[in-house]
């Protein structure tokens, strides 16, 4: 009975990861419009501004465009980066490859705005590794 019970306690912590992609995400600056997904509308925004750029791989073709994600740091080279335990949910209003700024050259998986990446780590380090999850 004990190890069964240890067992389902394991297998619990574990499933939330199980869904969760780990990648690396950049921050980037305004002006946020115009976007690939909705123009000069910003009413699509999010009101406190945690916006996204989706990297090539979670882009498909535009189907990225208000996608919602909820965003940790895990770590950064820029040691004492992360803000430890820190979400954020963002939401993918355009392609990262198209911001012309650091990220799309670094290829990062995901550009978070400054709203959305000072939450869970410093804004002076130049990228950070993540784990993300649709929500």
């Amino acid at each position: 009975m004990g190890h069964l019970l240890l067992f389902l306690v394991v297998v619990s912590f574990l499933l939330p990861l199980s869904t969760a992609n780990v990648g690396t995400a950049s921050s980037y600056s305004p002006p946020y419009i115009p976007t690939k997904c909705f123009g000069n509308d910003g009413s699509q925004f999010p009101p406190d501004g945690t916006l996204a750029a989706a990297g090539v791989e979670n882009w498909m073709n535009g189907e990225a465009c208000g996608r919602r994600y909820v965003v940790r740091c895990l770590s950064s080279e820029m040691p004492g980066a992360c803000i430890n335990g820190a979400t954020v949910e963002v939401t993918i209003v355009d392609q990262a490859a198209g911001l012309g700024s650091r990220q799309s050259l670094a290829g990062t998986t995901i550009a978070l705005s400054q709203a959305a990446y000072s939450p869970i780590a410093s804004l002076d380090a130049p990228f950070i590794h993540i784990e993300f999850a649709a929500i």
